[in-house]
């Protein structure tokens, strides 16, 4: 049996030594970002994308480990553990294997093949088995005995085949095989529910809907599970379209023979055993494997969404910064105003209003006056405005502030307010501004998250952001822990400001605990600002491990030590000092110096410690020090004239902001309430088999209307600005002529599902695919 760094290195086509280096650092309390930064020579340079990996794997195999000796020491206990069992225990490589050999010998209530047993019936079961050429009853026969309430051969031989049936359904290499048939021949298939397709119309495309397992993407699992759980779709599993046909053998069922080593030769017994095979596979087997089948879908699109809101929310969170300006943070409402907040370059509350430009009071003017002073008193440079209810109206109002002060030359942005209301009541919020009216605190964290999106978002609950899809229907552990982890590796490859940072942002950063982070703070409010890395030492409960899991990450800017400003680590300080030496200058000079820096050969300055790919890094580093990896900062610009639905006409060009990628397209903001939809297949002129390989939260991209739906709210477009409207297509196809255009390619028709409904528009069929949950304004 390969070992749990065997078998990761093959997964992970690394050396073994690489593999259990990075486990011996993780087990030591290692961080997977300080691995992967500062590790590089101990695990021969594994990324953190493979450590990421290794980390779930390891977790995966280990608790499989444990499962394995429970298993071995239950069936020990029983008496029971041969040796040959005990090697196929130990060989299983999932859990699944695992269960299926332990299904014999586990614990169960009382079943009627042990009743048959506790009456002598299991050698009947043997004799019936060995020997078809005999007559079943008269076999049986000789097993009746009334005191045991056997009192017929029928009974004995109802029994009989308990045991038999039991003895299949324990059969773990069968059952991994029924398993394995099953997912290649199966379908799923869904009916709408008697009286459920008014309240169900958002699943319409899966009243009448079929198709084969393999075939099945994750959003369609899930929006097929979605309408099962909200009790509008009946969902069956199908076997094989000719399985009710009277006689029919199923391949299951041939399985199960041909596994018992039963065959049909036309003996007395053969009847009776083919009957025994078709009731254990119809009454018993049939359930359980449609069961795992449907487990393994789940699993599949959940892992599959888990990936998708990672990735997203991997883009989110290193979008690109409008950085340290002094910001005008737009809480947009219409009965309850507008509210406003102000943050100096800091991010720093300096000012709050409410003003009320919108129905019902209309206070345009006043408003626009309000502004333009806070701006001017201020210095404010750019205007952040949610992008909730009463954006565009308020978006409006911030252009004629711009127009009217074009020399204070501000810059307005549309920003997601996802996630700000959960922020505006958390704890934090009430702890980081305090005395502030919880309507307030929104435009707060509005305004500051234009200024840096990372250390805004890092306050919110990851789920709370609202970029994937089906969330509230994934694991909560599974969603939270690769939430986490994708918090963890952002946050630590931009780095942190040690003298700005809050307590959420610092307790991210590799090492750092939530009362180690707090302790930073309260110890930087009652000292002043960290003036080296060196300080971190005076700090409560930061011992020498924590610091060097962390010291890396944290940035002082302007402080004693201009090393400690960029991301080469303390312990590597002595690198630099022998390329200091070697280049005849001091940091000062030698800091940022690109010309004095690039033609040094990291070979020069390697020692047992410290190789190459670390020296590698260090010369970067004093290239650009505290290089920041998110891109530069830019702007979209919304269609004067279009601010709802009704707006919108086919053809038009726009330019939009990417809100949300799911599997089979990406949601764009173009500046009307609600997100338009680029279906997968019209996102580039090349096959695209993932959104985000082409577009990611928060770019910005030009745009062209395919279709308005406006009863339900669905927006069509397309990135290919060639494309023809689905109106000229489905004109040009009816009409018989051509467009001089590749019509194929606009708004594709979904290929009708075998068995079901036939396909409708790929557009609409993908906003129901979606549950209409993910391109809906939060």
């Amino acid at each position: 049996m390969l070992s749990i760094g065997q078998r990761i290195a093959g997964e992970l086509n690394a050396q073994e030594w690489q593999v259990k280096a990075a486990i011996d650092l993780l087990d030591g309390g290692s961080t997977v970002p300080f691995i992967a930064r500062y590790r590089k020579e101990v695990t021969g340079t594994l990324d953190d994308t493979q450590l990421r990996t290794l980390e779930e794997r390891l977790r995966y195999l280990r608790e499989l480990e444990d499962r394995r000796k429970t298993v071995l020491d239950s069936i020990r206990e029983q008496g029971k553990l041969s040796d040959e069992l005990a090697a196929q225990i130990n060989q299983a490589d999932t859990k699944a294997r695992l269960e299926d050999l332990y299904l014999p010998y586990k614990p169960k209530r009382r079943t009627k093949a042990q009743i048959a047993r506790e009456a002598g019936l299991e050698p009947l079961a043997d004799a019936l088995l060995a020997s078809p050429e005999r007559d079943p009853k008269e076999q049986a026969a000789a097993f009746v005995n009334p005191d045991k309430d056997v009192a017929t051969p029928e009974a004995a031989l109802e029994g009989a085949r308990s045991i038999l049936v039991e003895r299949f359904a324990e059969n773990a290499e069968l059952l991994g095989a029924l398993r394995d048939s099953y997912w290649q021949r199966g379908r799923l298939t869904s009916k709408v529910r008697d009286g459920k397709k008014t309240d169900g119309a958002k699943f319409a495309d899966y009243f009448d809907f079929a198709e084969p397992l393999p075939k099945l993407p994750s959003h369609r699992i899930l929006a097929l599970f979605r309408g099962e759980k909200e009790e509008i779709l009946d969902l069956k599993m199908e076997e094989d379209k000719d399985s009710a046909e009277p006689g029919y053998i199923s391949p299951y069922e041939g399985r199960i023979a041909l596994a018992a080593g039963v065959t049909d030769k036309g003996r007395p017994g053969d009847r009776w055993l083919m009957d025994t095979v078709r009731w254990a596979w119809r009454t018993k087997l049939r359930f359980s494997t449609e069961l795992d089948m449907k487990m393994k879908l789940w699993q599949l699109a959940e892992d599959e969404a888990v990936k998708v809101f990672a990735g997203n929310l991997r883009d989110l969170l290193l979008a690109a910064p409008a950085g340290t300006r002094a910001t005008l943070g737009l809480d947009p409402g219409y009965r309850t105003g507008v509210k406003v907040a102000v943050v100096d370059s800091t991010g720093k509350v300096v000012a709050t209003d409410t003003i009320y430009p919108h129905e019902p009071k209309r206070q345009w003017d006043d408003s626009l006056n309000a502004l333009s002073r806070l701006c001017r008193v201020h210095k404010v440079e750019l205007i952040a405005i949610g992008n909730g209810t009463a954006s565009r109206e308020t978006d409006k109002l911030a252009a004629e502030l711009v127009e009217k002060n074009p020399d204070l030359k501000l810059t307005k942005v549309m920003v997601s307010e996802a996630g700000a209301s959960v922020y505006s009541a958390s704890a934090f919020a009430s702890q980081e501004l305090p005395g502030l009216d919880v309507s307030l605190r929104g435009a707060v964290s509005i305004a500051r998250r234009l200024q840096d999106p990372l250390a805004e978002l890092v306050k919110i609950d990851p789920k709370s952001i609202g970029v994937g899809q089906y969330q509230h229907d994934l694991a909560e552990h599974k969603l939270s822990r690769s939430l986490d982890a994708v918090v963890e590796d952002c946050v630590n490859a931009v780095g942190v400001d040690l003298n700005t940072a809050s307590a959420p942002l610092l307790s991210r950063v590799s090492g750092l605990s939530d009362w180690v982070a707090q302790n930073i703070v309260s110890h930087r409010d009652s000292n002043g600002p960290f003036k080296t890395r060196k300080g971190l030492s005076a700090v409560t409960g930061l011992g020498p491990k924590t610091f060097e899991q962390a010291a890396g990450f944290l940035r002082i800017p302007n402080g004693d030590d201009p090393l400690d400003s960029s991301g080469v680590h303390p312990e590597a300080y002595p690198v630099v000092r022998r390329i200091i030496e070697a280049t005849k200058s001091d940091i000062k000079v030698l800091i940022g110096n690109g010309s004095l820096i690039k033609p040094l050969r990291p070979e020069q300055f390697t020692d047992d410690k410290f190789g190459v790919p670390t020296v590698k890094d260090i010369l970067s580093e004093l290239e650009k020090p505290g290089r920041d990896p998110r891109p530069e900062f830019k702007t979209a610009t919304f269609k004067d004239g279009v601010e709802k639905i009704d707006d919108l006409r086919a053809g038009m060009l726009l330019e939009g902001v990417v809100t949300n990628v799911a599997a089979f397209g990406a949601f764009v903001d173009v500046g009307v309430h609600q997100d338009g939809l680029v279906h997968i297949s019209a996102l580039s002129n090349t096959f695209v088999k993932d959104p985000r390989t082409v577009v990611k939260p928060g770019d910005i991209v030009k745009v062209k209307v395919l279709e308005v739906d406006k009863p339900r709210k669905r927006i069509a477009l397309t990135m290919r600005l060639d494309d023809p409207t689905n109106r000229q297509a489905a004109m040009a196809a009816k009409d018989g002529r051509g467009t001089g255009k590749d019509l194929s390619r606009a708004a594709p028709k979904s290929a009708p599902a075998k068995g079901g409904a036939s396909g409708g528009n790929a557009f609409a069929d993908a906003f129901r695919k979606a549950g209409m949950d993910a391109g809906k304004k939060r």
